[in-house]
C-alpha cells in the first residue's frame, strides 16, 4: 500500500481558477467565508471555514444568540444557508423554506410551504430528511420529497419554475440537496428500497429545462458513458459494461440511487458523486458486479459524459451504500502534485483517488472492527485489482437465502452514512463522524411489485463488540498515513455533519443533542451545550455585522433515529435499526430547532 510521502496543500475550491464561465454569483458568495452558499461549504465538499473570531481559546465562551423553531418535527437533516443578510432554512417533510431577516432577530421575510401528497411519507425510507436548499443567480432551489425540483425566487419567495423528477408512486422520492453548477442544477434520486433505477439529471437554472440525465445501470446511451474512453481503474469499460454484469432485466430495477452529495472541480470541469446499492439487498436475486452501482463517477458538467468510474463495492451484499461526499484537495503525493478524492464509504474503508485519471491511490479501513472485508487489493498486476478481498463467514451470499449471517461489520448504515466530513487545510486532516455498529443479515426472496418495498432482507443492528460499547466515534484521519489519528467515543452514531474552522476547531452534534467543539489537533472536548433534539443537521458557521455565528439544525430522526421519529418500536424496523438505538429515547425527543450561538458581547 503506497501512503503519502508529503503533503502540502495548494488549496481546495475556494482558491481555484473559477472558469469565466462559472457560476460567478455563487463563485464570489463560496469564496467569501461570511456567507455560506452551498450545503458542503465549497464545491470541493471540505466543510472548512476561514473564520476565526471563535478559537480553541475562547470557543467555551460561545452562548446561545437566538433560536428559531421549524415547526415540523422529525429528522432535520442539512442545515441553513447564508446570502447576505438573509438565512435561508429547510425542513423535513412537507420541505418548508424560510427567509429570515438576520438583521431584525430572525424575523420571517417569506415562507413557502409546498403542497405534497402524505402518500409520499410511506414511501421514504429512513425518515422524511431534506439535506438542504442550494442557491444560485438570486434564486433558491428546494427538491421535495416528492421529487419536484422548485426554483424559488431569493427575495420574495415566489415560485419561478417547478419540474417533476420522479414519480412517487413508483417509490422515487427525493431527501438530497442539489448542486448549482454553472448555468444548471444537479439534481438526484432516491428509491433503491423500492426497485427505482436510479440517476443524476442536470436542469437548466432559468427555465427548469432537462439538459441531461444519466443512469447508474443500464444501456451505455441511458447511463451516457462512452465504452472506449470512460474508464476503470485505468481501463476503458467496454461496451455494454452494465448490462453483462446483471442477469436478464434485473437492471431495470436495479437501483443505484443518488441520494447522497455532489462534489465539483471547475478545473476539469467534472462532477462527483456516489452510487447506492443494487436492488434487492438479496444478493442471490441478482448475480453479478451489478455495475455501476456503489460507484464513485466523475461526470462532465456540461454534457453528462462519464469520464471514469471505480465501484467500490461489487455485488454488494450489505447495503454498503456508496453516495457519501467525495471531497476534493490538491495535495502532494508520492513527490508529486495530485489532484485528489477523498471518500469515506460506507463499507469502511477511507479511498483517495486521482479525480483527474481515477486511478486508485489509498483504501484502508477507518474503523478497527471493519470485517467484512480483509483489505482492498491494491495490486495491480491482480485479477481483483481494486476489489474487496470478502470474507466468506461474513458473506451474506456465500451463507445463502434465509440463513442469518451474524457479526457484520459494519451494518448496513455503514461505518459512515450520509452525515458530511469536513478537512482543515490548517491540520492536514479529515474529521469524521462515524457509526461503530455491527448487524445480522438475513436475506430473502422477495417479488417486485411498482411502489412497493423491494428489500428482500431482515436487520438487527447492535453496538460493535469488543470495543468502547458505544454507538459511534468522531475521528480525525491522516490522509498522508491512511490512519486515525484521533478517535472520540460517544454512546450512539455521530449522524451530524462536521464543520472545521480557521479558529483551530472542530464543530459537530450528537444524536443525544449536543453540540460539541473539539481542538483541531488533539481532540480535547472545548465546549458543549445540549440543544431541545438530537441533531443530525451539519453545522453551519457565517459573519454578520462582525461577529461570527455557529448554528445547527436539532430535531432527532434519520436512520438511526427512525424509531424515535416515526414511532416505531420493532426492533427489527426501520431496516433493523430500532432496536440498535432504542436507548436514545432515554435522552432526546422530537423536536425542530434552529440553535444559533455566538461570543459574548
Amino acid at each position: 500500500m503506497r501512503k503519502f510521502l508529503a503533503t502540502a496543500l495548494l488549496g481546495a475550491a475556494a482558491v481555484y481558477a473559477w472558469p469565466v464561465s462559472a457560476n460567478d454569483g455563487l463563485v464570489s458568495i463560496i469564496k467569501d467565508p461570511k456567507q455560506w452558499g452551498i450545503q458542503t461549504g465549497d464545491y470541493a465538499n471540505t466543510r472548512y471555514s476561514k473564520l476565526d473570531q471563535i478559537n480553541a481559546g475562547n470557543v467555551g465562551k460561545i452562548q446561545v444568540a437566538w433560536t428559531f423553531s421549524t415547526g415540523v418535527l422529525r429528522g432535520h437533516e442539512g442545515g441553513p444557508l447564508i446570502i447576505g443578510d438573509v438565512m435561508y432554512v429547510h425542513t423535513p417533510f412537507p420541505n418548508i423554506v424560510y427567509a429570515l431577516d438576520l438583521n431584525d432577530d430572525g424575523r420571517i421575510i417569506w415562507k413557502y410551504e409546498p403542497k405534497q401528497d402524505p402518500n409520499v411519507i410511506p414511501v421514504m425510507c429512513c425518515d422524511t430528511v431534506n439535506r438542504g436548499l442550494a442557491y444560485s443567480n438570486g434564486m433558491v432551489y428546494l427538491h421535495q420529497a416528492d421529487t419536484t425540483l422548485v426554483a424559488l425566487d431569493a427575495k420574495t419567495g415566489e415560485k419561478k419554475w417547478s419540474v417533476v423528477n420522479g414519480d412517487p408512486k413508483k417509490g422515487e422520492t427525493n431527501t438530497a440537496t442539489v448542486l448549482p453548477v454553472k448555468d444548471k442544477v444537479i439534481v438526484g434520486i432516491s428509491g433503491g428500497e423500492f426497485g427505482v433505477r436510479c440517476h443524476v439529471t442536470a436542469y437548466d437554472t432559468k427555465t427548469g429545462k432537462q439538459i441531461w440525465r444519466g443512469y447508474s445501470m443500464g444501456p451505455d446511451s441511458e447511463m451516457i458513458v462512452d465504452p472506449e474512453k470512460t474508464t476503470a481503474l485505468g481501463k476503458p469499460i467496454g461496451k455494454d459494461s452494465s448490462l453483462k454484469s446483471w442477469e436478464g432485466d434485473q437492471w431495470k430495477i436495479g437501483g443505484g440511487c443518488t441520494w447522497g452529495w455532489y462534489s465539483y472541480d471547475p478545473e476539469t470541469n467534472l462532477v462527483y458523486y456516489g452510487s447506492g446499492n443494487p436492488s434487492t439487498w438479496n444478493p442471490a436475486q441478482r448475480p453479478g458486479d451489478n455495475k455501476w452501482s456503489m460507484t464513485i463517477w466523475a461526470r462532465d458538467a456540461d454534457t453528462g459524459m462519464a469520464k471514469w468510474v471505480y465501484q467500490m463495492t461489487p455485488h454488494d451484499e450489505w447495503d454498503f451504500d456508496g453516495v457519501n461526499e467525495m471531497i476534493l484537495t490538491d495535495q502532494q503525493f508520492d513527490g508529486k502534485p495530485r489532484k485528489l478524492l477523498t471518500h469515506f464509504d460506507r463499507n469502511g474503508f477511507g479511498y483517495t483517488l486521482d479525480r483527474v485519471s481515477g486511478e486508485l491511490l489509498v483504501a484502508e479501513k477507518f474503523d478497527p472492527v471493519v470485517n467484512w472485508a480483509t483489505k482492498v487489493d491494491m495490486d495491480k498486476s491482480s485479477p481483483t485489482y481494486g476489489r474487496p478481498l470478502v470474507v466468506s463467514k461474513y458473506s451474506t451470499a456465500q451463507q445463502g437465502e434465509d440463513v442469518n449471517t451474524k457479526g457484520i461489520c459494519p451494518a448496513a448504515l455503514g461505518t459512515k452514512d450520509q452525515q458530511p466530513a469536513a478537512f482543515s487545510p490548517k491540520t492536514n486532516l479529515f474529521y469524521v463522524p462515524t457509526n461503530h455498529v455491527c448487524m445480522d443479515y438475513e436475506p430473502f426472496r422477495v417479488s417486485y411489485t411498482a411502489g412497493q418495498p423491494y428489500v428482500g432482507a431482515t436487520l438487527s443492528m447492535y453496538p460493535a463488540p469488543g470495543s468502547h460499547g458505544g454507538m459511534g466515534n468522531f475521528i480525525a484521519w491522516d490522509n498522508n498515513k491512511g490512519k486515525i489519528v484521533w478517535s472520540l467515543p460517544e454512546p450512539f452514531s455521530v449522524w451530524s455533519g462536521a464543520l472545521a474552522t480557521a479558529g483551530d476547531i472542530v464543530f459537530y452534534g450528537t444524536l443525544e443533542g449536543y453540540l460539541k467543539a473539539v481542538d483541531a489537533k488533539t481532540g480535547k472536548e472545548l465546549y458543549k451545550f445540549k440543544t431541545p433534539s438530537g441533531i443530525i443537521g451539519n453545522v453551519t458557521t457565517y459573519e454578520h455585522k462582525g461577529k461570527q455565528y455557529i448554528a445547527i439544525l436539532s430535531g432527532v430522526g434519520g436512520w438511526a433515529g427512525i424509531g424515535l421519529a416515526a414511532g416505531l418500536t420493532d426492533p427489527n424496523a426501520g431496516l433493523g435499526a430500532v432496536g440498535g438505538y432504542a436507548a436514545l429515547s432515554n435522552y432526546t425527543n422530537l423536536g425542530g430547532q434552529l440553535t444559533v450561538f455566538a461570543l459574548p458581547n
